[in-house]
């Protein structure tokens, strides 16, 4: 497994380079878009993140003043912006009462403290959890999403129905623990999804044809 694993990313490296990701000014901005990019395109989320930056509320402070009904209303292109804008103030409450608002604070518990902490928040999960640990926190955590689930079910690597555990169990247990490396691969494996293995796979020239002796959808 860990060959098959490390296949991936070299080819996947080769073919793109660093990604530089996450795509954020501060940590705070990683944390709020972490939360608005659940169940849309990150070019939607793009789209949010410059109306709350116009207003000066990408930080804890300046976003903890504004209503509810202010913040949807900022974040409205991300979609599901009424349900998003409750989950960033249920986020700001948690952080108040965790860390006295200070995320530097909450960042200095160790990786499980963190995750369980974060996962007490009222939509977040484990996806949005990891995000914020991995990119924000600098946590070595390995960030599980869609993409990566079609990439290694379609080269056969892991059945399709696999746990959002046992994914990331696969990759901390067959990989160096490594924060470097775990944003690097995630950020990769997104960017191969999104041109490649889409809804609709685009097989050819990707760069993961034939990666697994077994013979998946693009083998």
């Amino acid at each position: 497994m860990k060959n098959v694993l490390t296949t991936i990313y070299d080819r996947l490296y080769r073919r793109y380079g660093p990604q530089y990701w996450w795509p954020a000014e501060t940590n705070f901005e990683i944390i709020v878009g972490a939360i608005l990019t659940q169940n849309t395109s990150w070019s939607n989320v793009e789209k949010a993140i410059s109306n709350l930056r116009a207003q000066r509320a990408l930080s804890y402070r300046s976003l903890s003043r504004k209503k509810t009904s202010e913040i949807a209303s900022l974040i409205r292109p991300s979609g599901y912006y009424r349900v998003k804008a409750q989950r960033l103030k249920n986020f700001l409450t948690f952080l108040a009462g965790k860390a006295g608002g200070n995320s530097k604070r909450l960042f200095k518990l160790d990786t499980r403290s963190l995750r369980q902490a974060l996962l007490s928040v009222n939509g977040i999960g484990p996806e949005t959890a990891d995000v914020i640990a991995l990119y924000a926190a600098k946590k070595p955590v390995f960030v599980i999403d869609g993409y990566t689930r079609r990439v290694l079910s379609r080269h056969a690597v892991t059945p399709q129905d696999s746990s959002y555990d046992d994914l990331q169990r696969l990759f901390m247990e067959h990989l160096p623990v490594s924060v470097e490396l775990f944003n690097e691969y995630h950020a990769l494996l997104v960017r191969v999804g999104k041109e490649y293995c889409r809804s609709r796979p685009r097989c050819a020239g990707c760069p993961l044809n034939s990666v697994s002796d077994t013979r998946g959808v693009c083998s």
